[in-house]
């Protein structure tokens, strides 16, 4: 007899097999205990009939506390009732751990109960489903870049200096030295790209942001593509693909776990491309319109950003911002030197932003003059200098938050939810 798992089972019909999991649930009816057993790939429901197995069997399974972890064996059986079409005949149960009393009940808990008990929380169906989707984004990410030209190459978590500005760093003790954990793998993947053209790296990133927002971690995951040879437009295109790929993936692959989430699915399937492009500040006419207070020269904040998202019903992709709100390295519009050749990609439904990006400044001059004019250590910037002094050649890229779209694609008010054990400014825990 062979042990299956749940996702497997109708392939087991009429048969007896083995199950190994947790008690997610229990009820019982008289001479029938109805079991819900959980073992990571689904739930299925499990009948012990009095009548079918020896007393000691009956009598444990109308023991077994929430979350015990269970060996079941059965005859698989079509069950028209059941969500996944099929329910267990037990014949045999055995109980690895009773386990004590589960602290999360079917009742409803605060999120600082559920966060807290965020290593139990994850049991659940709707982590569960939300976690699940997660990976297949990931999974999209790292298939469209592999299937079309790019290679994975990893950056360091260990950083000299900073990327994103200097107030929002992770100071740490390096044998002495000062180091700061990365806050973007892009300048690294800008090297890589003057190598291998087009790269990509996918891992943890940090801000010390005093961010309290339902869009806020203080560690998540970013994919970065960057490539040589592209300009603004190619960059562009490329995000646009990405996404288009990504939601597909998700439709195709994870429908069950969206309509679990509650997740409305026709507003997924309108994401097919071209996405709305507008320039910054077409983006301000847009916010004055709609009340609120702009200047010219303002960066946009979450509030800015949810105005913004909410009037589109696709990801709009925001560019050239005036270059005083964006990072050293953005390279300057030629058209219109306050400009940065840079793009915010908004999702919609008031999700904002998702990704940013642009093209880089390609000349070695101008970087030394921004990375002066940053008040930025010359020393740390080097090795990034070199790339403009050996075949400097335009380039793009962009970093992908895979957390907010995780929150965007699954329908989610908060990205707490959007990663296994969330880092925020007032939680380490678990």
């Amino acid at each position: 007899m062979e042990h299956v798992y749940v996702s497997d089972i109708a392939k087991y019909e009429g048969q007896e097999v083995i199950l190994k999991g947790w008690l997610y649930n229990k009820r019982s009816s008289g001479k029938l205990h109805f079991l819900q057993l959980r073992d990571g790939t689904g739930i299925i429901q499990c009948v012990v009939f009095k009548g079918d197995v020896p007393e000691e069997i009956f009598n444990l399974a109308d023991k077994i506390t929430q979350e015990s972890s269970i060996i079941i064996q059965g005859v698989v059986r079509a069950d028209k009732r059941s969500p996944i079409g099929y329910e267990i005949g037990v014949k045999g149960l055995k109980v690895v751990q009773m386990a004590e009393d589960y602290p999360i009940t079917p009742k409803e808990h605060g999120v600082a109960f559920l966060m807290e008990h965020r290593h139990l929380w994850l049991r659940s169906t709707r982590q569960h489903a939300i976690l699940r989707i997660r990976s297949e984004i990931i999974k999209a990410c790292r298939s469209y870049l592999d299937d079309n030209g790019f290679i994975l190459i990893d950056a360091p978590i260990f950083t000299p200096a900073a990327c994103e500005g200097t107030t929002t760093l992770f100071e740490t003790d390096y044998f002495g030295e000062k180091a700061y954990l990365t806050q973007s793998g892009q300048l690294y993947m800008e090297a890589a790209a003057m190598a291998f053209g087009r790269v990509y790296c996918f891992g943890p990133t940090f801000r010390a942001e005093k961010s309290k927002t339902r869009r806020h971690l203080t560690e998540f995951w970013m994919v970065e593509p960057e490539m040589a040879y592209y300009d603004l437009n190619d960059d562009m295109d490329l995000a646009e693909s990405l996404l288009e790929h990504i939601v597909k993936q998700v439709l195709k692959n994870k429908r069950r776990e969206l309509e679990t989430l509650e997740r409305d699915i026709s507003a997924l399937e309108k994401i097919e491309k071209p996405f709305p492009r507008i320039t910054y500040t077409e983006a301000i006419e847009i916010l004055n319109k709609k009340g609120m207070t702009m200047t010219w020269g303002d960066d946009f904040g979450g509030d800015e950003e949810t105005v913004l998202s909410k009037e589109f019903e696709k990801p709009v992709l925001v560019h050239r911002y005036p270059l005083q709100c964006k990072a050293f390295y953005m390279k300057a519009d030629p058209q219109d030197p306050r400009l940065a050749l840079c793009v915010d990609v908004l999702a919609p439904e008031g999700y904002g932003e998702i990704i940013g990006g642009g093209q880089r400044e390609d000349d070695l001059k101008t970087l030394e003059q921004k990375i002066r004019e940053h008040n930025l250590p010359m020393e740390a910037f080097k090795w990034y200098l070199d790339l403009r002094r050996y075949g400097s050649v335009p380039h793009a890229g962009f970093g992908l938050g895979i957390e907010r779209t995780v929150a965007w694609i699954c329908g989610l008010h908060h990205v707490r939810e959007t990663i296994p054990f969330p880092r925020l400014m007032e939680r380490i825990t678990p």
